[in-house]
């Protein structure tokens, strides 16, 4: 049977493999993780779906594959197997013909051409030559494209390439650790000729530069954020807000609300429940485009960035303004604990409609956010600043916050952008020391 990379949305195209839990020859239950998968979304645990024999692992760690990919083959238990050798599939009639079977895999076959055809000549290579007969697996190596591109550019010889991924598989690290014993051999073979030592000026990869690998959910974060800034005309907008009730009725509160909740009341919480109330009156500001139509959400899910420590992540806090500010602040804790500790799942991230972010608690005071794709708009809130304040005729000393609002303008204009942040604005200066929380 061959294990599929589930669908887990509608948003979700890719994922790429980070680690198996499972190896060649292991057996499995039902439900079972086999190989953890990273999406643009959320890291999950991929549970077999039978149990069985791991037979094959078709892909490998750290490759990004389509959803829907085959990434293993396992035999079921029960299941009957082909008693014809390796080397030669087993005439027709004799093809298994289990129930429970959904599909064969099939080996060391001719790949479909470009028209569909199956009649494709390879000539033959190190990569397609047949095993010999005491089954050395290093003629029978597959690279990835990128390995494959590697090697070409700097003349590798693969089979001289010790792999250490699935299967004694070459990755993209053995080829670049080979590329870099193979500089140190050579620049120790040149040195005893040097009769004087010659200034060597700095290359780009020599020590006056340092090459960070991407990891898969940098790589994520940058093709979403690539995405976004490409596919959406933003405008952008700052709001300046005076949150001296807010901070007032926050300290009032704190000390009474960690010990019945044992959760930290902060500022991002009365922000989520204005914010809110705010899409409620504003519904385009809760919505996402559609080529040929406005999509407006009937739900309001609020997203909140927080910078885990693989990355930026965004649980979503589902139908926010159905909470109050006291239930808001106990689930977004709990969200945030998940995601600081990696332990999201897939049903966590799915569904946002809006997304807020409080870039104040690194200490900007204004920010242009980056839209959360398909979204509409995004929301900051920066840090709270004691400044003076024209009141009236008179000047006094204010807790004042920006508030910055990022919109797709195929969406909106200024006018509803500005009614919305307006909106916000007015429910955070309402806040005073007789708000209730519950």
């Amino acid at each position: 049977m061959i294990i599929e990379l589930p669908q887990v949305g509608e948003s979700v195209t890719e994922g790429t493999i980070v680690q198996w839990l499972k190896q060649v020859g292991d057996s499995v239950e039902r439900y079972d993780p086999l190989v953890e998968v990273l999406t643009d979304k959320v890291s999950m645990e991929v549970p077999s779906p039978v149990a069985g024999v791991i037979t094959e692992i078709l892909a490998e760690e750290g490759q990004t594959l389509p959803m829907g990919a085959p990434i293993a083959s396992i035999q079921t238990a029960g299941a009957d197997e082909p008693t014809a050798p390796a080397e030669s599939p087993p005439p027709a009639s004799e093809q298994p013909q289990a129930a429970d079977r959904i599909g064969v895999l099939l080996k060391d076959v001719a790949p479909v051409g470009p028209t569909g055809s199956g009649n494709v000549v390879i000539p033959p290579s190190q990569d397609t030559l047949p095993a010999s007969p005491r089954g050395d697996s290093r003629h029978r190596r597959r690279y990835s494209p990128v390995v494959q591109r590697l090697a070409n550019e700097h003349s590798i010889d693969l089979e001289q390439v010790d792999g250490t991924g699935i299967n004694g598989r070459v990755t993209r690290k053995d080829v670049l650790a080979y590329i870099e014993a193979q500089a140190e051999v050579a620049e120790v073979q040149v040195a005893p000729a040097a009769t004087q030592p010659t200034p060597v000026p700095a290359q780009p990869d020599g020590t006056d530069e340092e090459r960070l690998p991407l990891s898969p959910v940098r790589r994520m974060i940058a093709a979403n954020m690539k995405r976004s800034a490409s596919e959406i005309p933003v405008a952008w907008t700052i709001s300046e807000v005076d949150v001296s009730g807010l901070v007032r009725r926050r300290e009032a509160l704190k000390d009474e609300f960690m010990q019945r909740e044992g959760v930290n009341l902060t500022y991002l919480h009365f922000v989520v429940k204005a914010v809110a109330e705010s899409l409620r009156e504003n519904p385009l500001l809760n919505s996402s485009w559609g080529e040929d139509a406005i999509i407006l959400k009937r739900r309001i899910n609020i997203g909140i960035a927080v910078a885990a420590p693989g990355g930026l992540v965004v649980p979503v806090l589902r139908d926010a303004d159905t909470l109050s500010v006291a239930g808001i602040a106990v689930r977004t804790a709990d969200l945030t604990a998940l995601a600081r500790q990696g332990r999201l799942g897939i049903e966590d991230v799915q569904g946002g409609t809006f997304t807020l972010n409080n870039t104040g608690a690194l200490g900007s005071v204004a920010s242009q956010p980056i839209i959360n794709h398909p979204q509409a708009a995004i929301l900051t809130t920066e840090a709270v600043v004691k400044r003076p304040v024209v009141i009236g005729d008179a000047i006094g000393i204010r807790s004042m916050m920006n508030i910055c609002l990022t919109f797709d303008h195929r969406i909106m204009d200024g006018a509803e952008a500005s009614a919305f942040a307006n909106a916000v604005k007015q429910r955070l200066e309402a806040i005073s020391d007789e708000t209730g929380i519950y």
